[in-house]
């Protein structure tokens, strides 16, 4: 009799448990999918803003209210201004991207030897300041002309090879309604529009605001500069 009632028991202690791990987990698995998550990234598309070992903060309730692991909008209250960094489903593949919004529904874009013109109007461009160029390998500072673009109330930092590549030039484009053009900071080293085309607001998960921590290479080489710093 006590080891039938052991047995019961156990098995209630184990229910219970069990209950209280699922439950535990679909809380902490739909919050990543519909408020706040972190992508560590792994390719240099965005330096010199994002650099490789970067983990970024990202923002879900930024723009909508998802279905937790779906697309599918409850609520939308903004939508994605020029210049946000945005992490969506690439149209190509479904893979998750991180990249800039630069051309926004109804805009018409073209590039031309790496000078953006927006809607007719060439975009300006300065120097970047050395803090932010000196955080890249010699190696490819002297491959790269560093520069702050000033998308209108959106200046950012790029970076532009000094040999000419395939993706510096493209015609003008005309963005209909519901869809983005999205690029890489690192404009000669990024799969993005230019590549798979528009993105669909659908497609856009949410914002990328802040980097969380930074490594070079592993955890045992912390950048802590760049620890807990807002993106731009």
């Amino acid at each position: 009799m006590k080891t039938e009632t052991l047995k019961e028991n156990a098995k209630a202690l184990i229910r219970g448990w069990g209950f209280s791990l699922l439950a535990a987990i679909l809380i902490a698995t739909s919050f990543k999918s519909a408020i706040a998550d972190w992508n560590d990234v792994p390719t240099g598309s965005m330096e010199p803003t994002i650099l490789v070992g970067d983990r970024i903060f990202i923002n879900k309730l930024a723009y909508d209210l998802k279905i937790p692991f779906t697309t599918r909008h409850i609520a939308a209250w903004d939508t994605p201004q020029r210049g946000d960094i945005v992490v969506f489903y690439s149209p190509r593949d479904g893979q998750r991207l991180v990249k800039r919004v630069i051309g926004l529904p109804g805009d018409t874009l073209a590039l031309d030897r790496n000078r953006l013109h927006l809607n007719g109007e060439p975009v300006t461009y300065e120097k970047l300041d050395s803090d932010i160029v000196d955080q890249m390998p010699v190696d490819v500072q002297r491959g790269y002309a560093f520069l702050r673009e000033n998308l209108q109330t959106s200046p950012h930092p790029v970076m532009v090879a000094l040999s000419r590549s395939m993706f510096s030039s493209f015609n003008p484009v005309t963005i209909p309604q519901g869809n983005y053009f999205v690029m890489g900071d690192n404009r000669d080293n990024s799969a993005d529009s230019r590549y798979f085309g528009l993105v669909e607001r659908r497609r856009i998960v949410g914002q990328a605001t802040a980097i969380v921590l930074s490594r070079e290479g592993s955890f045992l080489h912390p950048r802590w500069d760049r620890f807990f710093s807002r993106l731009k």
